[in-house]
C-alpha cells in the first residue's frame, strides 16, 4: 500500500500595505518589522487591494523628482517585487462605493487606507502595516497585526 502523502500547508496570507513595501525599498524608512515581514515573504503569501501598485508607483515617482532615489533603482526594485508572492485583490474597486466607503466612515480613515482594512476584514487575514492610525482601526476592527514568525 502506498503511503499518502501529508497533505501540502498553504502559506498563511496577511494583507500587506503601502506603507510597509515602501519602508523595504527607501534606506532612510528602514523598520525592523518591516524587514521581518519581508523576510516572512519565503514562507507566507501577501495580499494587496488593487490601489496598491498606484500607491507604489506614486511614491516612487514622488521620490525620484525630491532626488531619493532613481528611475533605474525604481526599475531594479520593481523587478524584485514582482517576484514576491503578492496577489493584487480583484475586488477592490467593486468595493469602493459599498463597503470601502463604510470601512472609512466607521473608522475616520481615507478612502486607500479602508480598502487594506476592508480587504483584511473580509478576508479573515492579518494585516502588515507601518501607519499609525491604519493599525488603530484594524485592531479597533478586531483585526489582528501580521506576527513574522522566525523559522
Amino acid at each position: 500500500m502506498a503511503k499518502k502523502k501529508p497533505a501540502k500547508k498553504e502559506a498563511p496570507e496577511f494583507v500587506l500595505d503601502c506603507s510597509l513595501t515602501m519602508a523595504w525599498y527607501f534606506k532612510d524608512e528602514a523598520h525592523a518589522y518591516a524587514k521581518a515581514v519581508r523576510k516572512a515573504l519565503t514562507r507566507a503569501s501577501a495580499v494587496v487591494p488593487a490601489l496598491w501598485r498606484l500607491e507604489v508607483a506614486n511614491i516612487l515617482v514622488l521620490g525620484e523628482r525630491r532626488k531619493r532615489s532613481t528611475e533605474a533603482e525604481a526599475s531594479k526594485w520593481l523587478r524584485l517585487m514582482q517576484m514576491l508572492p503578492i496577489r493584487v485583490d480583484d475586488e477592490t474597486t467593486v468595493r469602493a462605493w459599498s463597503d470601502i466607503l463604510h470601512v472609512a466612515r466607521a473608522h475616520d480613515l481615507s478612502a486607500y487606507d479602508a480598502a487594506y482594512l476592508e480587504l483584511a476584514e473580509r478576508l479573515g487575514v492579518p494585516l502588515a502595516s507601518l501607519d499609525d492610525k491604519l493599525k488603530a482601526a484594524a485592531v479597533s476592527a478586531g483585526v489582528a497585526q501580521f506576527t513574522p514568525t522566525s523559522s
